[in-house]
Parts: structure tokens; C-alpha cells; sequence
């Protein structure tokens, strides 16, 4: 927020002006008052904030946009005294007033009232004189303590904004883009620019240029400004010297002139279009670029069948593989079922109906680190490849709530399978996903018979606990212990829950914990080999952990011991002191 202030008023301009649109200059500057309520009535008249500046509604304006602080708006005004005496009046030259909002460039007065309107609206401000010029008026047409009133139209303004809130770059919007989103620093932006010094030298032009947003392009100001604007848009930047060349400048090359050290630039600026690049893994590593955008906002989901046409490259242009191209049939296959590389099943899944797409994927989520034979070219091992893809169309499968009671029962009791297969198969993340998959179809169903219920209960017991397994093969022992957990509170003397509950304490070095369900498992299970086996390697974790406890003891009592030896050693040899004035 701006600081409240107020700029000096200058009696000898005051005294030149001679026209109301010269004195304005001499006014004060802009504080940020509480606006007023924006719901007013025609003919209502309200006060602003606590400024004393009442404003009544003659007519009602457009949207909802009021003009901001460094705005340039241009108003038809006529200013009068309380007694109706007109001063001055721009319908009268018959030219409409340009000045820049809250700079101070008018009287204060304007600044609070003007930021209230609306384009097109016109209202009647009564300004007091504090607000106005005070206590010295503007002679001879303003008497001093002057009370005014000015009917004022908002005709229109073009917005400047300080983009970096330092000064560095203003923006000023010549023409409004269209809807409301804004290029992200992974986006591809198109654009038109044309750089000038102030004196107009053009030092760089172009009609149509593509960079990625983070990469930037000729000075950071471009990168800048282009996150803040909207498709269509068009803009004038000043741009000062920290965010153009800097105190070097720029050498004169090719077609592009020179920029000298610590030179203000001009930019006229044009965002024409961009596409979007977003993220498909946490680590970056799958870049989806769209080309085109999809229809609707529906994706396809894990099992859903999806029908793509799509063309594989590598770095080089090779191409190794091509589907549904040249009256070729386009290509099907089921989402997280490893029919495709991961980065690509990744990435569709993100796509919407009828988008085309170019994802970029990291060996890691394409072929590895080997030679991969494909359709038409072998991909080298630790290969960058990239698909462009077109999502012709998909089924989701079915979701839970499109389900009978039976259908849910019969959905979790498939995906549980599946799980077993990948977990025999060494892949356990799959396997997990496919075990939550379970529970989240029959986890929420009040509506189950009493027959379903039972049903229901010991396929949670089962994928819950081999859930478990596959958290403990993942390292996840926290969450293997929830699970566990889970299946107790369903089934309090289950052996295996106990099991292996028992073991992720004892990985999370929770042996209290793990002592107790391992005892209770043996109470329930005396004879279980893999509880008693369990058990010692308890016994051992605490034997190991009793001696390092011990030790670490032993050696602070060591210390101890010999700072006590040193301690009196130092007061034996202290003399003693006595008192000289006994």
C-alpha cells in the first residue's frame, strides 16, 4: 500500500494558471481511502471514505473496472462554485482532459473521486476545500476555503501498471486482450515487438518471434511482460536500464542496432498467441506442449481405452514410430496397463478430447538406459524422445458412483488381482495404486445387504493388507503401518496386521510398539514361524539399540565423572580467602 501524503501546493503556479485544466497540475496527491460502496442509484448521493468528498450519480457506467493509481484517463468535466458560477469547463474548449490517475497531477479531490467511477459514468462531485486549493484558492476565479463542485464524465482510460513494482517497467495497455488467463514461465509465447531509445532509433523489430517464456528473448523485460498480458493485447513498455541492456549496454548486430549503457527503452509490444506447456511429472521430466486445444474438460482416467494418432522422433527428426497416419487406423490402448512408455501413458491421461499435444519425455520415462528396437528405428539407450499426439477419443472406465452395489464388489475384487499380479511381477507402486483402487470402490457404500457387507469386508482386510506388503517393499513404513492399522480396527486379531505392523515399527524404531503387537500376534498365533522369526530380530534391534543407549550413557557419565575430578581439583587448590577487616 502507497503511504498517505500529500504533495505541497504551489502558490506561484497556482497564481499563473489561468485555465482550470493548467491549475489541476498544482493538486495533491492520492491516498488510499476506503472506496464507496459500488452499488449506487441514480441521483444517490454518497460520501467518500472520510475525505469529506461527496459524489452523487448522474448516470451509471459500464462493467465493473475502475481505473487504478498511474492510469492515464481522459474526462469531460465542468467545475462551479456553490453558488452555480462556472470557473472552468472542457465541454466548453470542446476537448476532453488527459491526466495520469493519483500522480498528483490534479487536485486531490479528482484523484479520490475519479478512481470510484466507472467507464462512461458521469456523477457531481462536491470537493471541500482541504481537498481542493485550500486556503489560498486560485485567484481570481477560486476564492480561498472554496468549496467546489465539478460534473465529471469518465470517458476512458488506458491502464499503467508497474509490472515489477520497482519502477523497472511500466505498462501501458493500448489495446485489451481477450479472457483472463496469462503465458506461465514453461509456456511458448508468439509475439510481435518492435524496441526504440527515446530519441525513436528502432534497435530491434520483429513481426513474428516464438520463445519460451523462462528462456526469454533480445532483453528480461519481454519475459516480464508477457506473463502479465492476455491474448491479443497490445502494449507500450518503458522499460528502465536494469531490465534492457544495463550499465553495458548492447553491441550493434545484424539487423538489430545498439543499445547504449544504461539506456531507457521503448517497446511496443503484441502477445498473439502461446501455448501452453505444463508439467506431467513432479519432476519435470514429461513436458506436454498443446498445439491444439481439447474440447470440453473431461480426461481420460486409470483403465480407461483411449484411441490416439501419434508420431514418435528423436532428437535428430528420426522417426520410430507412426500410428494412424495415412489412412492408417489410429492407435488403441488402455491407460496404466504398460502398453506404452510410461511419460506417454502419463501424459494422455492429461489430454482432453480432440487436443494435440507434443510431450517431451526423459529417458527415465521412456526406453531406460538400453537400445530399444521400435516400428521403424531403433531408440538409442538414455534417449529424449517426443510424441505428437492427437487424442482422437476415450472411455473412462467406470467410476464408482456409476455402479451397483454388486458392479462395485465385483470392480474391487478385479483390481485386487491385478494387484497380485504386478506385486508377484516386482512392481509395487502399480501394485499399490491397484489395491487403493479396490478400497476406493466399495470404501463409502452405506447401502451394501448384509451378505455384500461381508463381502465387503474382507476385501478390504485382504488389499489393505497386501497394500501393506507393498509399502513395506516401497519403504513407506508409516503408511504401512496406517494400513495395518486400518485392518484391525476391522479385524482386532488379525495376525498378519499385527505381522506386519510389527515390522514397519520396528524399521521406524517404535520396538515398544512392535514388542506389543508381536506379543499379541503369538497370543492369538503361538505356533506362526514368520511372528516368532519377527521376534528375534526385535530381540536383536533392542539388544543393539540397549548397548549403543548404554554406551552413549557411559560416555556422558565418563565426562561427567572426570569434570567433577577436575572441578575439585581446581577447588583444592584454591587459597582461601579471608576478610581484612576482621
Amino acid at each position: 500500500m502507497d503511504e498517505d501524503f500529500e504533495f505541497p501546493v504551489s502558490s506561484s503556479n497556482n497564481a499563473a494558471a489561468e485555465e482550470m485544466d493548467m491549475d489541476m497540475g498544482m493538486g495533491m496527491g492520492m491516498d488510499d481511502v476506503p472506496e464507496p460502496d459500488p452499488i449506487m442509484k441514480v441521483d444517490e448521493e454518497k460520501e467518500i471514505g472520510k475525505t469529506g468528498i461527496k459524489k452523487k450519480l448522474l448516470k451509471e457506467g459500464e462493467g465493473w473496472e475502475h481505473p487504478s493509481k498511474g492510469d492515464e484517463v481522459e474526462v469531460h468535466y465542468v467545475g462551479t462554485l456553490l453558488d452555480g458560477t462556472q470557473f472552468d469547463s472542457s465541454r466548453n474548449r470542446g476537448t476532453p482532459f488527459k491526466f495520469k490517475l493519483g500522480e498528483g497531477q490534479v487536485i486531490k479531490g479528482w484523484d479520490e473521486g475519479i478512481k470510484t467511477m466507472k467507464k462512461g459514468e458521469k456523477a457531481l462531485f462536491t470537493i471541500p476545500p482541504d481537498m481542493a486549493y485550500g486556503e489560498s484558492g486560485s485567484p481570481p476565479t477560486i476564492p480561498p476555503n472554496a468549496t467546489l463542485q465539478f460534473e465529471v464524465e469518465l470517458l476512458s482510460w488506458i491502464s499503467v501498471k508497474d509490472i515489477c513494482k520497482d519502477g523497472g517497467i511500466f505498462k501501458k495497455i493500448l489495446v485489451e486482450g481477450e479472457g483472463w488467463q496469462n503465458p506461465k514461465d514453461l509456456d511458448e509465447v508468439f509475439v510481435k515487438y518492435e524496441a526504440l531509445l527515446e530519441d525513436g532509433t528502432v534497435v530491434s523489430k520483429s513481426d513474428g518471434v516464438e520463445f519460451s517464456v523462462q528462456d526469454g528473448y533480445f532483453c528480461p523485460a519481454l519475459s516480464k511482460a508477457v506473463k502479465t498480458m492476455k491474448k491479443g493485447e497490445r502494449v507500450l513498455l518503458t522499460v528502465k536500464p536494469q531490465y534492457a541492456f544495463g550499465e553495458t549496454g548492447k553491441v550493434a548486430s545484424g539487423d538489430e542496432g545498439g543499445v547504449p549503457p544504461n539506456a531507457t527503452l521503448q517497446i511496443n509490444l503484441e502477445l498473439i498467441s502461446w501455448k501452453i506447456v505444463s508439467e506431467v511429472t513432479n519432476d519435470k521430466k514429461v513436458l506436454k506442449r498443446i498445439l491444439k486445444e481439447g474440447e470440453g474438460y473431461e480426461r481420460p482416467n486409470d483403465g480407461a481405452l483411449v484411441i490416439v494418432k501419434l508420431i514418435g522422433k528423436l532428437q535428430d527428426g528420426t522417426v520410430f514410430v507412426k500410428k494412424g497416419h495415412n489412412e492408417e487406423e489410429p492407435f488403441e490402448f488402455k491407460i496404466d496397463e504398460e502398453q506404452v512408455v510410461d511419460g506417454l501413458d502419463k501424459a494422455v491421461k492429461k489430454m482432453k478430447k480432440g487436443e494435440i499435444a507434443l510431450i517431451t519425455i526423459q529417458p527415465e520415462y521412456a526406453f531406460g538406459a538400453f537400445d530399444s528396437p521400435q516400428e521403424l528405428a531403433i531408440v538409442p539407450g538414455n534417449s529424449i524422445v517426443y510424441y505428437e499426439v492427437e487424442l482422437v477419443s476415450f472411455v473412462k472406465e467406470k467410476e464408482s458412483w456409476d455402479m451397483s452395489t454388486q458392479e462395485k464388489i465385483e470392480a474391487a475384487g478385479k483390481k485386487k488381482e491385478e494387484g497380485n499380479v504386478l506385486f508377484k511381477a516386482g512392481k509395487y507402486v502399480r501394485a499399490s495404486k491397484r489395491y487403493e483402487k479396490a478400497v476406493s470402490f466399495i470404501e463409502y457404500d452405506s447401502s451394501f445387504s448384509d451378505d455384500e457387507k461381508q463381502q465387503v469386508k474382507l476385501l478390504k482386510v485382504s488389499c489393505n493388507l497386501n497394500n501393506a506388503a507393498c509399502k513395506l517393499k516401497l519403504k513407506e513404513y508409516k503408511e504401512a503401518a496406517k494400513l495395518c492399522s486400518k485392518v484391525l480396527e476391522i479385524d482386532s486379531k488379525n495376525v498378519k496386521a499385527l505381522y506386519r505392523r510389527a515390522q514397519a515399527y520396528i524399521q521406524l524404531f517404535d520396538l515398544d510398539l512392535a514388542e506389543l503387537d508381536i506379543k499379541k500376534a503369538l497370543e492369538i498365533d503361538p505356533d506362526n514361524r514368520d511372528v516368532k522369526l519377527e521376534y528375534k530380530v526385535l530381540k536383536e534391534k533392542i539388544k543393539e539399540y540397549n548397548k549403543k543407549d548404554a554406551q552413549f550413557y557411559g560416555n556422558i557419565f565418563a565426562k561427567m565423572n572426570k569434570l567433577e575430578q577436575s572441578g575439585e581439583a581446581k577447588n583444592e587448590a584454591a587459597p582461601m580467602a579471608i576478610d581484612s577487616k576482621a
